[in-house]
């Protein structure tokens, strides 16, 4: 049963609502905790618990830059097999994408200047 160990940690990495809601959200790219608390209205405390546990499955990685903390996915690989279970429970993978909720970090300040500049 010890060949099992490694795949049932990451099964259980994935027994989450909001663990699946992060990783369908840096399906689009990398995100700051700060992005995340503003699209799916969790504390920053929450948030980076769920983070943790994706982290500590090997799935995810952090970068600092300043005082914000950006996640990305660092096995891709990963959103086959979410793909693969909403074929099973009959869910499209469209409609578990979260939309991206702006907020108070440089990257999302930045791009309210461009959209700005354009207008």
């Amino acid at each position: 049963m010890e060949i099992y160990e490694q795949e049932t940690k990451l099964y259980k990495s994935l027994m989450h609502p909001a663990r699946l809601a992060i990783l369908d959200l840096l399906r689009e790219g990398e995100a700051c905790v700060c992005h995340m608390e503003a699209t799916f209205g969790h504390r920053q405390a929450y948030i980076s618990q769920q983070l943790m546990v994706l982290r500590d499955a090997g799935l995810v990685e952090d970068r600092r830059d300043g005082l914000n903390i950006y996640y990305r996915v660092i096995r891709p690989e990963i959103f086959a097999v979410l793909d693969a279970m909403r074929k099973v429970t009959g869910i499209r993978t469209s409609a578990a994408k979260p939309k991206r909720n702006a907020c108070a970090c440089p990257n999302c300040a930045e791009e309210s200047i461009g959209k700005l500049i354009e207008i």
